[in-house]
C-alpha cells in the first residue's frame, strides 16, 4: 500500500484559473494542479531552488522535483499542441499567514498581496 500524500503548502490561489490559445480550439483542457502551479511559481518566477521550494511547500526535494517535472510537461503540451490549460485541484493547503516567514517575502507582504490587510503582526 503506498504512503498517503502530504498536503503541499501553497501561498495563495492563482489569480487566473486557466489559459486558452488564441486559435481557441474546442479541445480538452490540460489540468495543472494548484500544487504544480505553486512549484512553477516558486522555482521559475521567485527563483527558489528545488530544496527551498520543498522546504516552503513542506515536502521533500525529490517530491518537488517530480511535481515540477510533471508541471513543465503539462505546460509544454499545452503550448506546443495549442491546448487550453486549467489550474484546479491537487493536494494542497493554503498558507494561513500565521508563520514568521511564509516563503513568498514574509507574511506581512503575503497578507498584503492576498488582500488580508489589517491582520498585520509585529515582526
Amino acid at each position: 500500500m503506498p504512503r498517503p500524500q502530504k498536503c503541499r503548502k501553497v501561498c495563495c490561489l492563482p489569480q487566473n484559473s486557466g489559459f486558452t490559445p488564441i486559435n481557441g480550439k474546442e479541445l480538452t483542457a490540460i489540468v495543472l494542479t494548484v500544487d504544480e502551479y505553486e512549484a512553477i511559481r516558486l522555482i521559475d518566477k521567485e527563483g527558489f531552488s528545488q530544496e527551498e521550494c520543498g522546504s516552503y511547500m513542506r515536502v521533500a526535494r525529490t517530491t518537488v522535483q517530480q511535481i515540477y517535472a510533471t508541471a513543465r510537461k503539462k505546460m509544454a503540451d499545452a503550448l506546443v499542441d495549442g491546448l487550453p490549460l486549467k489550474i484546479e485541484g491537487g493536494n494542497y493547503r493554503l498558507c494561513d499567514g500565521q508563520e514568521a516567514y511564509c516563503g513568498c517575502g514574509g507574511c506581512r507582504k503575503h497578507r498584503h498581496r492576498c488582500g488580508m490587510q489589517g491582520q498585520e503582526e509585529n515582526l
